[in-house]
Formats: structure tokens, sequence, C-alpha cells
């Protein structure tokens, strides 16, 4: 779903406005109350909003296009609140409640109060040994997910929160697929996720090898950003960064940052290789190389 950060106005025209009243603070919606727009991305848009019932503060997300959503519209999200929902680890955002109110769709989902990893380091690298433990404890939750049978298709820096104890939260499983769900909703060929941190099967549309390697390499593509300040690839347009994805060389971690340490570069560019066997077997490998790494090992 590609859910960007950056509150619009609550009151924009293109909202779904679930009630009455014109601010978001006093919008009500079922057992809802509306305080404030979160993000919104291509389908969905999410509000912080208090929970009457229970007296808590959650995220809400809805369906933008409200009772207009098309079947398929309605199939990827309730989708993303299955994938989710079937995942308790500390460091994916739990969602708590799946609903439909006057013909909108929405999931409910912890709130977690803190920037996310994009903006946390501002198009700046980070110290090596703090990405490395952002990636090895994001690593481990991916692990935890495709073990449960959930591929999230869709891991960058945006889509992963970081709480007020500086523990990532992953988000937005938008374009997760069940591992066994024969209803896919993506068909061979069709391109799906952000392009400068999707892995070459992913921009060919060769979905029918996508894995739990895909999510490495989306790891691998996180942690070279955390390193080096911007993502492996870069083009003017979405079709020319894919181009690369497929057949260019990233630049080594180090010609950008001298300062981090040739294990870790070695690492990040073992996850970005473009034949998914040379890659790390599992999300665990990464995690544990990491931890290796984090232990001067």
């Amino acid at each position: 779903t590609g859910m960007e950060a950056g509150p619009a106005p609550a009151d924009s025209p293109d909202s779904p406005t679930p009630g009455p009243g014109d601010g978001a603070g006093n919008r009500r919606f079922g057992d809802y109350e509306l305080l404030d727009e979160i993000a919104r991305g291509g389908m969905g848009v999410i509000y912080k909003a208090r929970q009457a019932g229970l007296n808590r503060v959650v995220a809400l997300k809805m369906i933008l296009s409200g009772r207009l959503a098309t079947d398929t519209e309605v199939r990827r999200f309730h989708a993303e609140a299955k994938a989710a929902a079937n995942l308790q680890h500390p460091n994916i955002v739990a969602i708590h409640e799946v609903g439909e109110h006057d013909g909108q769709h929405y999931f409910s989902m912890e709130y977690v109060d803190g920037k996310n990893l994009a903006d946390l380091a501002g198009g700046k690298p980070i110290a090596p040994q703090q990405a490395a433990r952002y990636v090895q404890i994001i690593a481990e939750a991916v692990h935890f997910a495709h073990r449960n049978g959930t591929l999230h298709r869709d891991l960058k820096p945006q889509n992963v929160l970081i709480d007020s104890h500086d523990q990532p939260r992953i988000t937005d499983f938008g374009l997760a697929k069940i591992m066994d769900d024969e209803s896919s909703l993506t068909m061979t060929g069709e391109v799906m996720g952000s392009p400068s941190y999707m892995a070459p099967e992913q921009a060919a549309g060769r979905n029918d090898q996508v894995g739990p390697h895909t999510d490495v390499y989306s790891l691998g593509a996180i942690l070279y950003e955390l390193l080096t300040g911007r993502p492996p690839f870069s083009a003017a347009s979405a079709m020319g960064i894919m181009r690369k994805v497929m057949e260019a060389e990233p630049a080594t971690v180090r010609s950008l940052a001298p300062d981090v340490p040739p294990d870790l570069e070695t690492i990040c560019l073992k996850c970005l290789e473009k034949a998914p066997v040379r890659r790390y077997a599992s999300a665990m490998e990464l995690a544990n190389d990491l931890g290796r790494f984090l232990r001067s090992e």
C-alpha cells in the first residue's frame, strides 16, 4: 500500500467522511473518535483514533475509496489484516479489530508513537552498530512471519516504526502474501512493491519466484540505506530504478561510507545478490550474522 507518513489535513476533500463534524478531532466512526490523520497511500488512509468502548488510542486504517471500493481492493485490504492479525510478535504492529461500518471497511491496530525509519534517518547514514541492531531485530521478526506462512513483500524504511523504547516495529502488510493461499491477488507479470527496495525477481514481475529470499533482499536494501544514506539504486523514474535493480550492481557500501566495517558491508551486499540462491537462505541467517558482527565475532 506504500503508506507514506506526512499528515494531510484530515478534512481534505478526498478524505472519507465517516461522520458529522468538520475537524478530525470530533468526527465519529462507529466506536472510534478520529483524532488526526497519520498517513495515506494509494489505497488506504490511517487515522490516530480513540476507541471509546475501551478508552484506548489506536491506529485506524480504512480503504481510501470507501463505499466505492472494488472487490479486489476489499480483498487486498482483508488480506493485509489477515496477514498481520496472525502474527503476534513484539516487533510487528498488532491488529486489534477488523470490521465494516456504514459500508466502509476498516481495521484497527496498535498505535505506535514514534517516527518511521526513513524519517528517523532523514536521508543521512546512521551509526553502523545502530543500523545493524535495527536490521537484526527486523530480520528476526520477518523470519517469524515467514515461519508463520507470511511474506511481507514491501519492506522499506517507511514501513518500520521506531517506538519510544527504540525498538523497530514492522507495519503495513498491504502486499503480504500468505504462502499457502491459492487465491493469490497478484498475477505473474504484475509488479508489486517499492522500486528502490524490491528484489530483481519482483522488479521482473516473476511472482512465482518470490519467497523468503525476496524479503531478505529488501532487508539488505534497508541496511544499505541506513549505512550510506541512500537506497542501493536510484533513477529518474520507477522503471529506471527497476531496470537497475535487475541489471546493475550497487555501489559498494564503503565507497559511499568508508567508516562502515568491512564485515558489515559483506553482510549487506550478500543480501543484495541478484540470484536468490546467493543471498542468505533465511532472514534468521541474516539476523544471526548481524548478531555475530555486533558481538565482534
